[in-house]
């Protein structure tokens, strides 16, 4: 390890025990007595007092006052750190390897009792994603590489099921995570329009050397949003269409709290639910995750919703009897 990492080792490990001695600092680091001396002098410079008793009962540590300073992680601060970094992972994020050594730091300098505790709080909370393969994650790391420095990328895009693919130059701006799907958002060239793609559909990716400025307040996370929703951001309440849907209350309970569904709702009963969405997503997005409730929910309003699914489980229902 360099100097810095071995003083910072040396900080954590004073912060975590009562008291340790040159020869337990210099085993456990595996470095040199005398490195650990003048690593102990260095760090006192630094401004840490590091108090060095002597005596059979003596050695280095760290008085209580220090160790609440910001700059270390409290409990709390440490299960938030490890509990967001299994979401990280579960999620497929592309810098599994970076990550894995950040939270190896935070356990290695823990005591006994501190390990065990940050061991379980860890197994305690995970979160389920599709596995995602070794060349997804190798466009993903590439793709955040090119937003970090601000370097155009040249891709091969397959937009539907066609396996058809086009060649388009595009500035990233973000990635974001959306329902287990990557997508990058940013501005494609071909298009001269903000555009997100899926990153698993992305079939070639290469770094360009053309540099962009992106702009300073993009949010990948909100572009997306707008781009599936229109109209749900800030719209005009005076062109939603008010939609009331009535059930039981565990139906309602699923309805309300899908993602589309959850930013439209106005009002709930315990029989009815009141919506207001615009035509593009009541018309194009809604009929379909309706469906799947079969008829254990009932749409009282508007009556053209009603006519959109018929027709759609009409045209399901002569696709599959042909």
């Amino acid at each position: 390890m360099s100097k810095a990492e071995n003083m910072l080792a040396i900080l954590l490990l004073l912060r975590s025990r009562e008291r340790l001695t040159a020869r337990q600092l210099a085993k456990e680091l595996e470095i040199h007595v005398r490195t650990v001396y003048r690593l102990i002098d260095a760090l006192c410079m630094s401004g840490v007092p590091v108090v060095s008793e002597t005596g059979r009962n003596g050695g280095y540590y760290i008085p209580d006052h220090f160790k609440l300073e910001p700059l270390f992680f409290d409990p709390e601060e440490q299960k938030a750190l490890l509990q967001a970094a299994r979401f990280a992972r579960d999620s497929g994020y592309p810098h599994e390897a970076a990550l894995a050594r950040a939270v190896a730091k935070i356990k290695r300098y823990a005591g006994e009792e501190q390990a065990k505790r940050l061991e379980a709080q860890e197994a305690g909370l995970e979160a389920a994603h599709p596995p995602m393969d070794a060349e997804l994650k190798a466009r993903l790391a590439m793709l955040e590489k090119a937003t970090d420095a601000a370097r155009s990328v040249e891709i091969r895009y397959e937009a539907g099921y066609s396996e058809a693919t086009s060649k388009r130059l595009f500035d990233p701006y973000g990635l974001v995570n959306w329902k287990g799907k990557w997508y990058a958002a940013g501005y494609c060239h071909l298009r001269g329009e903000i555009r997100h793609f899926r990153v698993d559909r992305i079939r070639g990716l290469r770094l360009t050397g053309q540099t962009f400025v992106r702009p300073r307040h993009f949010s990948a996370r909100q572009s997306l949003l707008e781009n599936l929703l229109p109209g749900m951001e800030g719209g005009d309440e005076e062109h939603l269409v008010p939609v009331y849907i009535e059930g039981p209350p565990s139906a309602l309970d699923d309805l309300c709290g899908h993602w589309l569904f959850a930013r439209a709702l106005k009002e709930r009963t315990e029989n009815q639910a009141h919506f207001r969405m615009d035509e593009h997503s009541l018309y194009l997005n809604a009929p379909y995750y309706l469906l799947s409730f079969g008829g254990k929910i009932r749409i009282a309003h508007p009556p053209e919703l009603r006519e959109c699914m018929a027709e759609i489980a009409e045209s399901l229902l002569r696709y599959y009897r042909s």
